[in-house]
């Protein structure tokens, strides 16, 4: 067998950004959703009934406060160990690296005392979520559901948290803020008297929600969607939110990852490849069985193999066709590799 060795400039590296919708069978946007039985820390929504044979995690809802109400306490004897104080400060190390760090959406509420995850399963945000597709439509009552996105478009400078990328969430959509009708005191573009709507963390794969901002009135921007306190169960909440995401219908999210690509340029020469090894073309004796490609002869590539430098093969290119080739021909062949 004969080796043809690569020049370095037959190597070229490239990075392609993909985006794909979040939700399963590339779906970009969820209309129904479905639960299971669920713990007191959070509740997994489905893209149909668990129990269906397609049923796949698409996202989960926490609900975490930081006085350690809303929740029963784990152990009667420790009354500070809640669920919801545990998920407030797990997000809260989470976002900003620092357990004694305030959450903060903003103007109105700069030092959180609850909040809501809602955390993008793994596997459907890849490399992370894709700024300006967020769309979130909430209803509750008989309130007009409360359209919210990221403020991407709105945003020149890009802010960081110890996690990666933070955006407002505001009302508004595909990552522009809209103006809201709201009283004397009451902020414009989307927000609200107590602060943005949330924050959108596009690498953790994470949206968090303001409880306060959705509390209020429509008045004010948001949806008055009550949240409960002190003895409630925290699964009250989740089932609250769940409620208000399912009643709202439409929960719209791309994702993105970076493909790195290695393509490698195999030339092949007029002068090389001409001659067959393959055993066929020969009698016992060892002569071609062929006369007439003793001085014309002619092969016909399918594969390329790319070898190391001990032989060892490594990868593995198959053509779409074979190829003719003989003295009066030259190929070039790009080989892809996608990692």
């Amino acid at each position: 067998m004969s080796f043809t060795a690569l020049d370095p400039n037959d190597f070229v590296v490239s990075a392609d950004s993909v985006t794909a919708p979040a939700w399963s069978s590339n779906i970009p946007t969820l209309s129904s959703f479905f639960t299971a039985s669920q713990g007191n820390y959070y509740l997994d929504v489905y893209n149909t009934g668990s129990s269906q044979i397609n049923a796949a995690i698409q996202f989960s809802i926490a609900y975490g406060r930081k006085d350690a109400s809303g929740s029963v306490p784990i152990n009667p004897l420790v009354t500070q160990n809640t669920p919801t104080r545990i998920n407030f400060g797990q997000f809260r190390n989470l976002i900003y690296g620092d357990a004694e760090s305030s959450v903060n959406f903003g103007t109105g509420n700069t030092d959180a005392y609850d909040l809501i995850a809602i955390t993008v399963d793994r596997s459907r945000y890849k490399e992370s979520l894709m700024p300006g597709t967020f769309n979130l439509r909430l209803g509750y009552g008989t309130n007009s559901p409360l359209r919210l996105t990221d403020n991407s478009n709105d945003t020149t400078v890009i802010s960081y948290l110890d996690c990666g990328r933070v955006f407002q969430v505001v009302s508004g959509s595909n990552g522009t803020s809209a103006n809201v009708t709201a009283p004397l005191g009451a902020s414009t573009n989307g927000y609200t008297v107590s602060g943005s709507y949330g924050l959108f963390l596009p690498d953790i794969g994470t949206i968090l929600l303001n409880p306060r901002a959705l509390a209020l009135t429509a008045a004010s921007g948001g949806i008055a969607i009550p949240f409960y306190s002190a003895s409630a169960l925290n699964t009250v909440n989740n089932n609250l939110v769940f409620e208000s995401i399912s009643s709202g219908s439409s929960f719209q999210l791309l994702s993105q990852e970076t493909i790195s690509s290695n393509y490698v340029f195999v030339r092949v020469r007029n002068a090389d490849y001409n001659y067959t090894t393959n055993p066929s073309f020969l009698t016992g004796s060892g002569e071609l069985i062929y006369s007439n490609f003793i001085n014309s002869p002619q092969t016909y590539p399918t594969t390329v193999g790319l070898y190391n430098e001990n032989n060892d093969l490594l990868a593995v290119a198959k053509l779409s066709k074979p190829l003719t080739k003989d003295f009066t021909k030259e190929m070039l062949i790009r080989v892809k590799l996608d990692w």
